[in-house]
């Protein structure tokens, strides 16, 4: 069986979408069966960022409008929903991996969610399996999208956090206590909510993350206006041995997206026993479950409340072991194996 895996998104570092192509394309490797290949469909600068060699098909942007004409291919796993790399033929089985449909929760024109919609139906209806990265993220897509008697699994991604014991950087662990946010930097991720959090206390907050310019200088614009400014910290991409301490030393872990498929940062973060103080919006609540804190609204003096009384009450509680195990429940191979299962159905 030779299957292609769809890594086109990898052009674009340190989002979650590179990340998912990564970590799930090393673990599918890892498992595979002697007899079964697989192969990247890549940009020729990503294939570095594998552990080992890959075996690549290049990706080309021209593709966009005259797809190879591949052949001796069996599977072909689409790993974005929007996706314009995706072959016609219909002798290629195809997998569709969705992992959100998030513009319906932006700020957007219904011409716009009906363009990203029908963009969505179209690979819909190239595929032979749907795979939805969490349940909130299935039902958004039977209730907006036609699936016919397509199968609909729900794979949950995996997480690996790295561990670099012997690593330091006295910046991060010598500095006074803070919270720490991990994000690309954009609206939809509402960072900017978390500034008056600030407020009678002296923790400083860290946002890392590839940060839009327009929406960094909102936040501290926030920063400003509430008396904050030398306190809040938008560091941009860091590496992977800066978030491993970032998330070891915080005080907590805050993510108040309005909108998401699944949030790999808030597993990450339980994967060290930190509080976590999310949104209670689209998957969130089924990702960090009855171990996460919730914020119910954005207004400045109920999210303190909330944080005041999640602070608390995990002090109270030393519910460490029990955010870590949570956490440990999704795993890269689990994700893995589930994919290969689905592979081999389309095979047999």
């Amino acid at each position: 069986m030779k299957i292609v895996f769809d890594a086109e998104r990898m052009k674009y570092p340190f989002t979650g979408l590179f990340e998912y192509c990564l970590q799930l394309g090393e673990a599918l490797t890892k498992i595979k069966a002697n007899e079964d290949k697989l192969t990247f469909y890549i940009p020729k600068e990503a294939k570095i960022y594998f552990e080992k060699p890959i075996d690549a098909l290049k990706q080309q942007s021209i593709h966009k409008f005259l797809f190879p004409r591949y052949q001796h291919i069996d599977i072909w796993h689409a790993t974005y929903q929007s996706t314009a790399y995706i072959p016609k033929n219909k002798k290629i089985k195809k997998v569709l991996t969705i992992h959100d449909l998030n513009f319906l929760y932006e700020k957007k024109s219904v011409q716009k969610h009906q363009k990203y919609l029908k963009k969505v139906q179209q690979n819909i209806d190239l595929a032979d399996h749907i795979v939805a990265i969490s349940e909130f993220t299935k039902q958004d897509i039977i209730k907006y999208l036609k699936t016919g008697d397509k199968p609909i699994s729900v794979i949950y991604n995996g997480c690996t956090v790295k561990s670099f014991p012997e690593y330091s950087n006295p910046s991060i662990t010598d500095a006074k206590p803070f919270f720490f946010a991990l994000g690309t930097v954009i609206p939809k991720k509402n960072f900017h909510v978390l500034v008056p959090l600030l407020q009678h206390n002296d923790y400083d907050l860290i946002i890392a993350g590839k940060a839009d310019e327009a929406y960094k200088n909102l936040i501290m614009e926030q920063a400003k206006l509430h008396g904050v400014s030398s306190r809040v910290k938008v560091i941009g991409p860091v590496s992977n041995e800066d978030k491993y301490l970032y998330y070891k030393n915080c005080k907590a872990f805050l993510f108040p997206s309005l909108a998401e498929g699944f949030g790999i940062p808030v597993i990450e973060a339980m994967f060290f026993g930190k509080p976590v103080f999310l949104s209670n919006k689209t998957s969130l609540p089924e990702i960090g479950g009855r171990l996460a804190y919730y914020f119910d609204s954005f207004v400045p003096s109920d999210m303190q409340n909330t944080l005041t009384d999640g602070l608390a009450h995990y002090q109270q509680t030393n519910p460490e072991q029990a955010i870590v195990n949570h956490a440990m429940q999704f795993s890269w191979e689990k994700c893995a194996k589930a994919y290969w299962a689905i592979y081999k159905s389309l095979h047999a």
